[in-house]
């Protein structure tokens, strides 16, 4: 930074401090005005790359047969068959009342399935349950039905048979959050009484943010008070803390301002606040903090040898302005390398938190020592006079550190390559269903589901062909029934199913010609009894109106994403060995769009991580014109990042499109700590600080605001406590990322600056 706009900004907030502060106020004050138009979305999908194979046939398959993501109503009694009077009109209110939600295409159930009965060698097609409330010979014709078609039965029955299943088909492209709730709120009016259970991928995303929403801020609250608590006991001044916090707190304002600044002026839905910008303040309130208490305890420090604010205060930003920035800079560039992100919502974060941490370093450079040169400081306060007890604890911990800095590189070194092997054990999850930690009622009634009923997963293969081909019927079961061979898999339906269904009625329902016919013309007979008495629509969800391409819809039990990329791989690998070219597949469903991009967004973000690094790395070489500052300034960073993936490798937290993340926290508090302790190494050589003393002075000086940052940044390990699987993980890696960061600075770079200090002094 130029001297002489360092000295600018040293002397506006020196000689003229409440203009300071008030343009400081007025400038947030005005940003922050945009968090009017800040836009939460809650839906998940739209964190979905449009342009993946796995996504763009899904939204192909969509367009053309509908939703093929559903919700799942499960209800009935313990030692009751569901096939009674009382759950059948249950069934019956609950069914016509979805029907009539805006956000439902089509509702399937007892009440609304057709039934097909052989009438002399013809096809009579009529409803399953043709009225509410049933006479005992209704209500027996209905159980009867179902035992004959036992496909059909588990659908809707579950295993033990006390309970029965409505499944609600969405319109595509819908709001889940709406959806759920609607659905909700019919089931309590008829339902009381019953026990009820809600399943499919719809529920779930739209149960997720309301949860996190509930959720965060509550523990945020939590984490920012735990963070007050600790600065409080360490710095001992009221005062200092609430500046401290009075820039968090302005940083985020300014950030949420801007984020929907930018949605009034351009519209993005870039900018849109979504599921991945949940850790964003996070981040800039550990940012943000860092550049506080370094600039609090370093005033202190000052205030104790030289008894005076004001010269205290320019002794202060004379040695942290340049750091601040840099740090500042550096974090934000790293941060702006998510602009090549393939997710969205992802390049919005970027550049948003970019700004939150510029607007940080803005109000740490005018408004703070702005406001500390108005206070007036008590000279004989213990905050000035007596070290605190992290003070001491670094000024012992320093003296051992630094007493064999050889072995404690070497002994860094060991844990850090320790790390690499756990980094071979991360496993990629982004099963929805996992997020909840057991006990959690929707992963209970999740699991309900999976046990009594045909499971909440669902996928689909597109098959094109002729469909009324029996060749590729037969082919189509094949693939059934080489699904039907895995233990997840509960169900499969085709329109294959259909015509072997209409094959059997026609023939006195007789269960030996519950096969596919011989020909196609038999199989275009069979279609048009149907529609004597029957609508040809009711087909629309399995084939299309040229029966010429159709799906084969697949129910699972919960599965991992490893488990379903076995399985697709399972299934390409029989349809390239067993079927005829003839007949075209292609598999898609969340479960295989949530694969590709749970990969897709790994991969991005170690691209962004390598990427970050290494700009970390040119801007420090720039500004310190050495190379070798660059090498040193993400020595910590590097191994914190292989430290933090390590240790979910070796405790089994699972790498999710939400975990990922966290490669983005653990640079922004990593750099920050590795460029104060260069900084003020090269400060204190270069002002007569002696090579044999340097490294003790350092440590001394920089130690104990790194300790204070990371303390009271591990606060937000209030997170540990969501209900959230992944946010638990957020708040516990969190603390890790703490400690790792700062303790890595304190040992890793300063062994390695130690034993190196003969090239490093007045460099």
């Amino acid at each position: 930074m130029n001297f002489a706009i360092k000295d600018w900004f040293i002397n506006q907030a020196l000689d003229h401090p409440k203009r300071t502060i008030l343009i400081s106020i007025l400038l947030t004050a005005f940003i922050g005005s945009g968090v009017r138009w800040v836009v939460i979305d809650d839906d998940i999908l739209k964190m979905l790359p449009e342009d993946i194979p796995s996504r763009v046939l899904w939204d192909e398959v969509q367009d053309e047969f509908g939703s093929i993501d559903i919700m799942f109503v499960t209800f009935g009694k313990q030692g009751q068959y569901a096939v009674n009077g009382e759950i059948l009109a249950a069934v019956w209110d609950v069914s016509y009342a979805l029907e009539e939600l805006p956000e439902v295409d089509e509702v399937i159930s007892i009440a609304t399935l057709n039934r097909m009965d052989s009438d002399n060698g013809m096809m009579l097609i009529s409803d399953l349950q043709a009225a509410r409330d049933l006479t005992n010979y209704d209500v027996q014709d209905i159980a009867s039905y179902l035992d004959r078609n036992p496909d059909i039965k588990t659908r809707v029955i579950s295993r033990t048979g006390e309970f029965t299943n409505i499944v609600v088909r969405p319109f595509t492209n819908g709001d889940n959050k709406q959806l759920a709730n609607k659905v909700i709120t019919v089931v309590e009016k008829y339902l009381a009484g019953f026990e009820v259970h809600y399943g499919g991928q719809p529920y779930i995303m739209g149960k997720i943010p309301e949860m996190i929403r509930d959720d965060v801020p509550i523990l945020m609250m939590a984490g920012l008070i735990i963070m007050i608590l600790i600065l409080l006991a360490n710095l001992r001044s009221i005062p200092a803390v609430g500046m401290v916090i009075s820039v968090i707190l302005f940083s985020a304002i300014g950030m949420m301002g801007f984020m929907g600044w930018v949605v009034r002026l351009t519209g993005s839905d870039r900018f849109f606040f979504t599921l991945a910008n949940v850790s964003m303040p996070i981040i800039l309130l550990t940012i943000a903090n860092s550049d506080g208490v370094h600039i609090l305890t370093k005033f202190f420090r000052e205030m104790r040898n030289r008894k005076d604010a004001r010269k205290s205060i320019r002794t202060t930003m004379n040695a942290l302005m340049l750091p601040i920035f840099l740090t500042s800079l550096t974090t934000a560039a790293a941060f702006s390398m998510l602009l090549t992100a393939p997710i969205k919502p992802l390049t919005g974060y970027g550049v948003t938190i970019s700004f939150g941490i510029a607007w940080a370093w803005f109000l740490s450079s005018t408004y703070l020592p702005a406001i500390i040169s108005l206070k007036k400081w008590k000279m004989d306060s213990k905050a000035v006079t007596h070290a605190s007890f992290l003070e001491r604890v670094i000024h012992r911990f320093g003296k051992q550190i630094l007493r064999h800095p050889k072995r404690v590189l070497v002994t860094g070194l060991v844990i850090v390559l320790i790390g690499v092997i756990g980094i071979f054990m991360v496993e990629v999850e982004v099963n929805f269903v996992a997020f909840f930690k057991p006990g959690n009622p929707i992963r209970e009634s999740i699991e309900f589901i999976d046990r009594e009923m045909t499971g909440t997963m669902n996928m689909v293969v597109r098959t094109k062909g002729d469909m009324k081909n029996p060749e590729t019927l037969n082919n189509m079961l094949a693939i059934q029934e080489y699904m039907e061979q895995d233990s997840e898999v509960t169900t499969t339906i085709s329109i294959a199913d259909i015509v072997k269904q209409m094959h059997r009625v026609v023939m006195d329902d007789d269960p030996a010609y519950e096969v596919i016919p011989d020909s196609v013309g038999k199989v275009n007979n069979l279609f048009t009894l149907y529609s004597m008495s029957g609508d040809p629509d009711d087909f629309s969800s399995l084939v299309d109106y040229e029966y010429r391409t159709g799906i084969i819809t697949t129910m699972m039990r919960t599965v991992s994403t490893n488990r379903i990329a076995d399985f697709v791989r399972g299934i390409e690998l029989f349809i390239d060995e067993n079927i005829e070219a003839d007949l075209n597949t292609d598999i898609t469903g969340l479960l295989v769009i949530m694969r590709d991009f749970a990969h897709l967004m790994i991969q991005s973000s170690f691209t962004s991580m390598g990427a970050s690094l290494f700009i970390i790395f040119v801007i420090t070489w720039i500004f310190y014109k050495s190379g070798r500052w660059g090498i040193l300034s993400i020595i910590p960073l590097t191994a914190a990042i292989i430290l933090n993936f390590g240790l979910m490798g070796f405790f089994g937290v699972d790498l999710s499109h939400v975990t990922a993340i966290l490669s983005s926290l653990i640079i922004g508090v990593g750099v920050d700590f590795a460029i104060h302790y260069i900084a003020q190494f090269r400060n204190f050589s270069r002002n007569g600080v002696s090579k044999e003393s340097i490294s003790r002075e350092v440590v001394d000086d920089v130690g104990y605001p790194i300790l204070l940052d990371a303390g009271s940044n591990m606060a937000f390990g209030a997170l540990i406590f969501s209900t959230f699987l992944p946010l638990q993980y957020i708040g516990g890696l969190m603390v890790f990322a703490m400690v790792s960061c700062s303790i890595g600075t304190l040992t890793l770079l300063a062994s390695m600056m130690e034993i190196f200090k003969n090239n490093l002094y007045k460099t």
